[in-house]
Formats: C-alpha cells, structure tokens, sequence
C-alpha cells in the first residue's frame, strides 16, 4: 500500500490531471488557485473554476492535512488527504457532478488506523434516463474487477446517503458512495487504495461524456427549474452532508468547503411542477432503489 506521502502526491497529480482535461474541454474557464496552509498541520490547494461555457462555477480540490484530532474521533493525531470536486453546468441540460476521494489515518496510543471514503454521483436539472443508465454502467465497469457486489453495494450507500430526508426525494441518480473501509480478506486496503484511484481516474471520460448535451437551447423556465434544483443541492450540503461537516469540525478552510454551493439558486414556495411536464417527469425520477441500469 502507498505511504501517506505517496499517497498524497498521487492525489494531486490527479487534481492536475482533472483540472488539465476540464480546462481542454472548456477553454474559456477562467481558473484560480489558492494555495493555502492548515495552522495545525498541513494546507491544500483550492482551484476554482467559474464562467466558461459549459462549466458556470465549481472547484477541484486538495487537501492534506494532519494535527492533534478533534474529540469525535477518539484518537490523538490524524492525517487525512483527498481530492474532492463539485461542477454545476451552466445549461440545465447538463447535471451538476460531484467525486470525492480521500484517505485518512488516525493514531491512538501507538495504534494506527486507516480508511478510505468517497464516491461520485450526478444531480441532473432534467433527468434523461439514457444518460443515467450511462453513467451507472461506467460504475459498475469501475466496480466490477474489485468484487462483484460493490457495484450494487455502494450504488444502495449512494441512494441512501444522497437522500433529502426533509424533502423525500434524492438528489439525483445517484452513483457510488463508500466510506469507512479498512479492508478486509477480500477487499485488503492495498485494493481499496487501487480502489480510489481507478475511480478518480474514471472521472475525465465520464463528465466529457456527460457534457454532450451543453449545446441544447433552454427557456428561462427551464433556467428557473435549474435555479430551484439548485437550490435542494444546497440543502443536501448543508443540511446532511458528512464532508461539510468534517471540514467545519476540523477547523478546515471555509471557502474550500463551501465551494460546493452553487453559484445561484432559488427557493420558490411551494413548487409543484405542471402534470406531465419534463419536470413532473423528474420529480418522479428521483427515488431511491431505481435500477438506473436497466433504466429507460
């Protein structure tokens, strides 16, 4: 298994790798990197990415950062690195996206523990279930040389984790979700570690794939709908997300963990959408449990 350190220069060179192709792909972006430090231990690099044409605002980012640990997790010191990034399209044709992939450590009294966490999923504004059956078979093909049930396995995590409990719906289709995985007989940490990154990998042909259809003409009704999905993306992560909370707990830096939140968003009240529209119809799309691969 890589050291920490290793570890963490791999996940920068992927934060280059995903930058690099976003940049290629939408050349009018405009790109700022903060590079920060941790008084505690540790910094990152925070790059933000706004105005292009396809990509309205989001960020690519990096951590590694270490120190004495907070009281919840019942340990003396931590290390923790990862790359974690959140796009949100400018045409609501296109989904927001969201990967994280991070590693952590912690010690206590001599004794080392070590995990590995993340995922990737996507929130469309309008689902098309050709594009979601898509996505869910480039998962599973991730998956599937790693065992067989930790397609089906961690797609269950992600329905259940990326659930709106206050509005009963998820949201999106969902993807992958994994956390807290220390290895076992049959997936040893040397695995999950290859695990993480065969996934990060997987990211650059996935959201070129997913960006097919940012030349589609939209209404301003169609924008306002994008405004309001928005809107419970933000209530996802501020209200549930684990990450979020992470960072603010760790005395982590504000703007790179609120990067996350959209540019715009709208909170209309008592939003119930036409019948038979394309947005009742994705509404009734976001459910947990779907089988996205035989979606149609």
């Amino acid at each position: 298994m890589r050291s920490k350190e290793n570890r963490a220069a791999d996940l920068m060179m992927l934060q280059d790798s995903i930058t690099g192709f976003l940049c290629k792909l939408d050349p009018s972006l405009k790109l700022k990197e903060d590079l920060w430090q941790r008084e505690e231990g540790g910094g990152g690099r925070t790059r933000i990415l706004a105005d292009g044409d396809i990509v309205e605002k989001g960020g690519v980012n990096f951590s590694a950062v270490h120190g004495p640990a907070p009281a919840f997790m019942k340990a003396d010191r931590f290390f923790a690195s990862g790359v974690s990034l959140v796009l949100h399209p400018r045409n609501p044709m296109v989904p927001i996206i969201h990967m994280n992939v991070r590693y952590l450590e912690t010690s206590l009294d001599g004794k080392v523990e070590h995990w590995f966490g993340g995922g990737m999923d996507v929130t469309p504004h309008y689902v098309f279930p050709e594009d979601a059956r898509w996505f869910h078979q480039q998962l599973k093909a991730v998956c599937d040389p790693f065992g067989p049930t930790l397609y089906s396995d961690y797609k269950k995590w992600a329905d259940d984790y990326f659930f709106i409990t206050h509005r009963n719906e998820t949201r999106g289709v969902g993807g992958l979700f994994f956390d807290f995985l220390k290895g076992t007989d049959t997936f040893p940490l040397e695995r999950v570690d290859d695990f993480i990154f065969a996934l990060g990998n997987q990211f650059n042909p996935i959201y070129e794939h997913l960006t097919r259809n940012h030349g589609i003409s939209f209404t301003e009704q169609n924008k306002t709908w994008q405004l309001q999905r928005r809107g419970r993306y933000a209530e996802f992560n501020l209200v549930y997300d684990r990450g979020t909370k992470f960072g603010l707990e760790t005395a982590g830096r504000i703007e790179s963990i609120l990067m996350s939140l959209p540019p715009l968003a709208r909170w209309d009240y008592n939003v119930i959408p036409a019948q038979g529209s394309a947005e009742e119809t994705t509404l009734n799309w976001l459910k947990k449990d779907i089988d996205w691969l035989s979606a149609k």
